[in-house]
């Protein structure tokens, strides 16, 4: 039995061992050789508890790409040590996650798992535009992906504008290119050259005189119609111009009501597409958590609310949604501007915002760690409690010569001149003597 445990013991830590070798700790030198290799590389600090909790995550990616075969190298890089390597990355928070190929760099804003990293990394790690040159081909890419871009037709002006398009937003979707041949008898094109967004399990396509501009176009298809977000979701939203309409649900807990408002919102998202799918993006959220820290209060669940992530405001229903129509109703209220924009980020609201993310981060520090928070906030009150009592409790110097103190102010040395005047006397009289 002892014999058992010990092996099971000494395979965890060589299965440890082998996944953390997949991970590489960099210093100053990456940055000479970095662009020879791809690499996807984790920034941290030390101090940063998430990137504690994170780390596992990490190293089950290097471990996964190495099992799929890839030639990424994987890495991370302490920036407290080594700051002139991150000087070229604009860093607005910890972890940060880069895939570096040559000169180009492409920063991952999803959500931490493993798999999106993974999907992440092999969709920017090949070509910007993958080509589909067999019917299996295009059906095995209409199963494997949710969401993709397709330029159809042969060389044009719209497919350069399309491989440039490609290259922005190559962080986040997957594009291609294939001849009209390739394409099942279900799609349907009026002309070609022409660009589709294959998603919610059908396809729209590009018109130039109705949605204008092609990367504003992609930036407002490239996510589903109604789906699950979460906060790094919401993150990417602020770089639309959409209004978030969510459902805020605890799907641990599903009521009446929670059920209703997704129903409510996914049927609004299909069926009124024409009518709404410019001014918004559909879908809901487990849990309040984030919500709270972005309204600066308590929303109950389930709740309805619509978010414009661009401004840090939002908008509240008056009254309980019990209908499609009130939904409506709700949502032209706001294009309409009859209702009240809350929140908002003005300079008092940008204050109270960071006080409470202030409150908020020294509440989750107190709750994870109660005694190393009160030691860390208890150790500035100490010092400065000790110096307020020296300077209280120190004993003046009484000044023997308050001449000397006038003549030192004016640079003279009264002290050392009285008494070379006096050893010159000295000598004098012995010459005397």
């Amino acid at each position: 039995m002892a014999g058992t445990r010990h092996f099971i013991f000494a395979a965890f830590i060589l299965g440890s061992s082998l996944v953390w070798a997949y991970v590489e700790e960099l210093d100053e030198r990456f940055n000479e050789n970095r662009k020879s290799e791809p690499w996807l590389v984790e920034f941290y600090a030390p101090w940063c508890e998430y990137c504690k909790t994170f780390e596992p995550v990490w190293y089950e990616v290097g471990s996964e790409l190495k099992s799929l075969g890839s030639p990424v190298n994987v890495g991370k890089l302490d920036t407290t040590l080594h700051n002139s390597v991150v000087s070229d990355f604009n860093i607005r928070g910890y972890p940060a996650i880069f895939f570096l190929k040559g000169e180009k760099s492409f920063e991952y804003r999803g959500p931490r798992t493993k798999d999106g990293i993974t999907e992440f990394t092999n969709r920017v790690a090949g070509p910007v535009v993958r080509p589909l040159t067999s019917v299996q081909l295009f059906q095995h890419i209409l199963n494997r992906h949710e969401l993709f871009f397709l330029y159809i037709g042969g060389r044009s002006a719209l497919k350069g504008q399309f491989f440039k398009v490609a290259a922005e937003y190559i962080i986040y979707n997957y594009f291609f290119s294939a001849p009209e041949e390739v394409l099942p008898q279900t799609v349907h094109l009026p002309e070609a050259p022409a660009i589709a967004v294959f998603k919610d399990g059908t396809y729209y396509l590009y018109n130039e005189e109705r949605d204008g501009n092609l990367s504003d176009w992609v930036g407002k298809e490239r996510f589903p119609s109604y789906f699950q977000m979460d906060s790094f979701i919401l993150y990417q939203m602020g770089e639309t111009s959409k209004l978030v309409a969510l459902a805020v649900v605890d799907d641990n807990n599903p009521t009446t009501d929670g059920i209703r408002y997704k129903t409510l919102l996914e049927k609004v998202a299909r069926d009124h597409r024409d009518h709404y799918y410019t001014n918004f993006q559909f879908g809901y959220m487990h849990g309040n958590d984030y919500i709270n820290g972005f309204i600066m209060g308590d929303l109950e669940m389930p709740s309805l609310i619509v978010m414009n992530m661009t401004i840090d405001g939002y908008y509240l229903p008056e009254h309980d949604i019990e209908t499609i129509e009130e939904l409506l109703q709700f949502l032209n209220n706001i294009l309409n501007e009859r209702l009240n924009l809350l929140g908002g980020n003005g300079f008092l609201r940008r204050m109270k915002r960071h006080y409470y993310r202030a409150k908020s981060a020294i509440k989750t520090s107190f709750a994870s760690a109660p005694l190393g928070t009160c030691f860390l906030f208890s150790l500035p009150v100490g010092l400065v409690s000790i110096i307020v009592w020296g300077v209280c409790t120190a004993v003046p110097v009484e000044d023997d010569n308050p001449d000397e103190g006038a003549l030192l102010a004016t640079g003279t040395r009264p002290a050392v001149t009285q008494r070379k005047g006096t050893s010159q006397k000295r000598n004098e009289n012995k010459k005397k003597d």
